[in-house]
């Protein structure tokens, strides 16, 4: 299931500081993002527990939620649906379209040289 902005917004904080309590999820996305209500957050969190998003740990008298599914595998589930939607399926064309659209600096693009290096090996 792909998960909404709201969602992938708590699960950056989430991915990032480990398994959380809804108030430290709620105080991340307040200091980071914008102001949210801590109620919406407890709500969204429950939902995307009932949704299989995240995985809810009951065994303490506060409630840690952490991620169903690791970081990249979403991350890569998005990026394929993105790309196959948007460039039809050709990741060369995304590269190219970030590339026209940004300067990217020396630094990135010998990082990049070294990365595509790695990948003839």
């Amino acid at each position: 299931m792909e998960p909404t902005k709201s969602e992938l917004e708590i699960l950056q904080v989430l991915w990032e500081h480990g398994p959380s309590t809804v108030r430290l999820v709620n105080d991340k996305l307040n200091e980071e993002k914008r102001a949210v209500q801590y109620s919406s957050t407890l709500k969204l969190m429950q939902i995307m527990a009932e949704k299989g998003i995240l995985v809810r740990d009951e065994s303490s008298m506060k409630h840690v939620y952490s991620p169903a599914e690791a970081e990249d595998k979403t991350k890569n589930a998005l990026l394929e649906k993105f790309v196959d939607s948007m460039y039809k399926g050709s990741a060369s064309n995304l590269v190219m379209q970030l590339f026209g659209n940004k300067n990217t600096s020396q630094e990135e693009l010998n990082e990049i040289k070294d990365f595509l290096k790695k990948l003839d090996k």
